[in-house]
């Protein structure tokens, strides 16, 4: 009998035990769930360096050139830069997809997979550069625009 009793004790406390385990459980898990929530868009910004997005310019034989790096860094996606061509004297006949070059700072060489903007012409355009992501992940890159009739290139560079 007295046994039984010890036993019964045992037994609620172990159940008791097993509720407030499964419930520290629970709290613990949502706990990590929203520290995950809140620390992932984190992550990424810690991926791509703020410094990185700001716009730089190139002004040369009457031709400004802008470019600004949308998304690089970023594991899975294209990387992206905005590029705008400025003029009030020339056509801006240029075939980007041709004349452009993104170098790592190990010297690897990639050719744009694909503009995405303006067609060629005018004295305004716009659009966006995109790149396959440079495996393994390089520490600088350099963006080369060859424009026709310039001697060396535009270069717009950028630490990761």
């Amino acid at each position: 009998m007295q046994n039984d009793l010890l036993f019964k004790e045992h037994s609620t406390a172990f159940e008791t035990g097993g509720v407030a385990g499964r419930r520290r459980w629970w709290m613990a898990s949502m706990a990590l769930a929203g520290l995950l929530m809140v620390a992932a868009p984190w992550v990424v910004w810690a991926q791509t360096n703020p410094a990185a997005a700001a716009e730089q310019s190139s002004s040369e034989q009457g031709v400004t050139v802008k470019v600004s790096a949308k998304s690089i860094g970023v594991a899975g996606s294209p990387w992206e830069f905005a590029v705008v061509l400025d003029t009030h004297s020339a056509d801006l006949s240029d075939d980007l997809v041709q004349s452009a070059t993104l170098t790592t700072d190990d010297g690897r060489t990639f050719k744009p997979t694909g503009w995405v903007g303006a067609p060629p012409g005018g004295h305004h355009r716009e659009g966006v550069l995109a790149f396959d992501v440079p495996a393994p992940r390089p520490a600088a890159v350099e963006l080369r625009i060859h424009r026709p009739g310039e001697s060396a290139p535009r270069s717009f560079r950028w630490q990761l």
